[in-house]
């Protein structure tokens, strides 16, 4: 017995109960799979007029769910490549800006619960925060107000 292949409606609604995805990533995802130009538009068009597709809930999603643990320029890098609006990234990243240094410094103590003893430690400390998106100067207020003056 034969299955038939499920529809696009159907294959953007089973990505969209697993996470939020934006529009511009249902699109890359789903692409591969229209047969007739022009039904993946209106599929996504459908989905988006019935409020299953949002911008605004993909951006609270990455914030909830990257924010604690990341920079606010890696955060922006992956709204980035979600095909957010420049203007709801910009004003997501925004909204940051204010406990960066203390996201950052809360992430750096809880996976190094001491300062660095030396330049090695410090270098490999510093990495680890600029890896996940704290600026050169986060970073640094991190180990000042950490560290006693080297």
């Amino acid at each position: 017995m034969a299955f038939a292949a499920p529809s696009l409606k159907g294959r953007a609604l089973r990505l969209l109960s697993q996470r939020e995805h934006s529009r511009a990533e249902l699109e890359r995802k789903l692409k591969k799979y229209e047969e007739v130009p022009g039904t993946l538009a209106m599929a996504l068009d459908e989905l988006a007029a019935k409020d299953f597709i949002s911008e605004t809930r993909v951006v609270q999603s990455v914030l909830h769910q990257r924010a604690p643990r990341m920079g606010a320029l890696r955060v922006r890098q992956e709204l980035q490549q979600k095909g957010i609006a420049p203007e709801a990234i910009a004003a997501a990243v925004a909204g940051l800006q204010d406990s960066e240094l203390a996201r950052a410094r809360a992430l750096w103590l809880r996976r190094f619960e001491e300062p660095p003893v030396d330049a090695k430690a410090r270098a490999k400390q510093t990495r680890f925060l600029l890896a996940r998106g704290f600026s050169g100067a986060v970073v640094g207020k991190v180990f000042k107000g950490n560290v006693d003056d080297d």
